[in-house]
Formats: C-alpha cells, sequence, structure tokens
C-alpha cells in the first residue's frame, strides 16, 4: 500500500504580520478604553455601560478580522469562531447586566473572562509554532484567573469596575508583546 503523507497546513505568510497589525490595533483600544473606563469605573452609567458592552464587541469584531487572515491553513479558526460566538453573548448579556447593578455585571464580565482566556490559551497553543505568541498564552492564563476574581468580587460590598479597567489595560499590552515579537521573528525569516 503506498501512503502519501502531506504536510500539515501550515499558516499564511501574511497572518504574523496581519496579526501584528491586529495586536497593535487592539492594544490603543485597550489602552483608550481603560483610561476611560477608569475614570467612569465607581458607577454605572452612560460612558462606563458603553465601554463595558463594547469591548466584548469589539473583541468579536477583532477575531473576525483575525479568521479572516487565518482562513482555513490555521487551526486556530474553531477557535476563533467559539470566541466570536462567545463575546458577541457577552455584549447581550452585559447590556442586560447593566440594568441590575455592578455586581451583575462584575459576574457576567467574569464568566466572559474565564471562557475568553481559555479560548486564548487554545488559539496560542496552536499558533506557537509561528513565534510571538507566549504572550497570548499568559494573557489567556491571566484572563481566566482574572474572571474568577471577577466573579467572587461581585459578592463583596462596595463592589466596582476599578479592576475592569485594570484588566482591559493589561490584556492590550500582551498584545503590544505579541505584536513586538511577531514583528521580530519576522525580521529573522
Amino acid at each position: 500500500m503506498n501512503t502519501v503523507t502531506q504536510p500539515l497546513p501550515t499558516a499564511p505568510a501574511e497572518l504574523p504580520s496581519a496579526l501584528r497589525r491586529l495586536y497593535l490595533l487592539r492594544f490603543a483600544f485597550a489602552a483608550v478604553r481603560a483610561a476611560l473606563l477608569f475614570t467612569a469605573a465607581d458607577r454605572l452609567g452612560p460612558l462606563s455601560g458603553t465601554l463595558l458592552v463594547l469591548y466584548p464587541l469589539f473583541d468579536a469584531a477583532c477575531a473576525v478580522i483575525d479568521l479572516r487572515s487565518a482562513r482555513a491553513a490555521d487551526g486556530a479558526v474553531r477557535r476563533l469562531a467559539v470566541n466570536i460566538a462567545l463575546s458577541v453573548l457577552t455584549g447581550i448579556a452585559l447590556a442586560v447586566a447593566l440594568t441590575s447593578g455592578i455586581p451583575a455585571v462584575l459576574r457576567v464580565w467574569g464568566v466572559w473572562a474565564v471562557t475568553a482566556g481559555i479560548t486564548q490559551l487554545a488559539v496560542g497553543l496552536v499558533r506557537r509554532r509561528m513565534g510571538g505568541q507566549w504572550p497570548m498564552l499568559v494573557s489567556g492564563a491571566i484572563s481566566a484567573l482574572a474572571g474568577a476574581s471577577f466573579f467572587l468580587q461581585a459578592g463583596k460590598d462596595g463592589a466596582s469596575l476599578t479592576n475592569l479597567a485594570g484588566y482591559a489595560f493589561l490584556g492590550g499590552v500582551f498584545f503590544l508583546i505579541s505584536a513586538l515579537r511577531l514583528g521580530a521573528t519576522e525580521r529573522k525569516d
């Protein structure tokens, strides 16, 4: 019997460059959003509510862009599709939670941070050969842990949105580091 072994598909050559640009955009968005949310973190109002709902929807939009860049050659496609669904559902759940107060928002955000973190870990593991993914792996793990923390904070007196601003900024920093690592990897090739 003659068996032909085909190599596993690899990411398109443009993928690291596209990811680098996307990661830089995500850093900029996270930094601006974190600064704005920090100024409005003491209460739920129009600004904080908009920023809270916008973040997972922006995440979903970025995952759509990533998915289109990755095409079928990247093993992350299914994981990105899961992330898109989770982020859209979270945006809707946050819009509903806003009517119930900060504890409800923290619970929804916490569940999303855990699931998004696990998904980010999965995508980073699939892409680790591409280079520049260790920050995504670390960020995914931190997101999952932070999500559990947000959920637990929701039950305490004086719950605040301040930690969500820090969470977003830290996530943005990891996107920046990954973008820089991808750029360094591209220059080596």
